[in-house]
């Protein structure tokens, strides 16, 4: 069975284990039941921008091209740095945009990957950004009210702990189990100061404690980690294939290395098994 078109990155569904689809042009490939077979997927030189469909020889920021990544508040640095958002300076490259994408409630969490790290994303994203991240247990901490807010927020918390994910040990297995409500607690009191300032400077109302969440336990459809890993590169070598061992994060497992489908995406792959 083969089937060619335009990679995206993999649709999830929380379950036990996380159900895995693979965007293929039209075709959604199901994954999860692959899992131990033989898994091809050849390059074929072409590139769409995953936003206009428009030919380009590079991929930007995971799937645009340059004219969008330019243009596009989606591809703005305030998406990795929200604390940086600038939609009240009245200079956002999309106002509409940021609208129903930024100036929407904010939930910042902590996640266990690749050992626990703070994080944040909006509450239609919860759990697929944990997901997406590979993290095998996350709890929401706070809800902001928007994007700026909750980035403001993790910055103070990324002083007592990571903001970052090591991709490579996240995917050499479970890491240790971790209470984060225990962890969430011992933070927030380490960071008292900060939070009293950031409510004085944005408003009583402009975010609050989340004490009751539970954590949300995540299991990925993994029969074998890597005891190396090893990144593929299709724009290096065209042709990927491998036995399929196992999904985590945006990242399949193949028995002689992984590879990162998000970092892909708008290419166009022609997809065997």
């Amino acid at each position: 069975m083969s089937t060619t078109g335009n990679l995206l990155k993999m649709h999830t569904s929380l379950a036990v284990p996380v159900e895995y689809q693979l965007p293929v042009g039209d075709t959604l490939l199901p994954l999860n039941d692959l899992i131990g077979n033989k898994l091809t997927l050849e390059y074929t030189g072409e590139i769409n921008c995953i936003h206009c469909g428009r030919k380009s020889n590079k991929s930007f920021s995971q799937g645009y091209c340059f004219p969008c990544f330019k243009s596009l508040a989606q591809c703005d640095m305030c998406i990795v740095k929200p604390e940086t958002c600038h939609f009240h300076a009245g200079t956002c490259r999309e106002p509409d945009w940021a609208q129903d994408h930024c100036m929407q409630p904010h939930f910042v969490y902590l996640a266990n990957s690749s050992g626990i790290k703070v994080g944040i994303t909006r509450g239609s994203q919860i759990p697929t950004r944990w997901i997406d991240q590979g993290a095998s247990s996350a709890m929401p901490i706070f809800k902001a009210k928007d994007r700026l807010t909750s980035g403001k927020l993790e910055m103070a918390l990324k002083q007592h702990v990571a903001d970052k994910t090591d991709w490579r040990k996240m995917l050499k297995g479970e890491p240790d189990s971790m209470d984060l409500a225990a962890r969430r607690d011992e933070i927030v009191n380490a960071t008292t100061k900060e939070l009293k300032q950031l409510e004085k400077e944005l408003g009583c109302d402009a975010f609050e404690f989340l004490p009751a969440e539970r954590q949300q336990a995540i299991v990925y459809p993994v029969q074998h980690y890597p005891l190396k890993v090893t990144a593929h590169n299709l724009d290096k070598t065209p042709k990927v294939s491998g036995v399929l061992q196992g999904i985590k994060g945006q990242y399949l497992i193949f028995d002689n290395g992984v590879m990162n489908i998000r970092k892909y995406g708008g290419y166009k792959v022609k997809v065997t098994v």
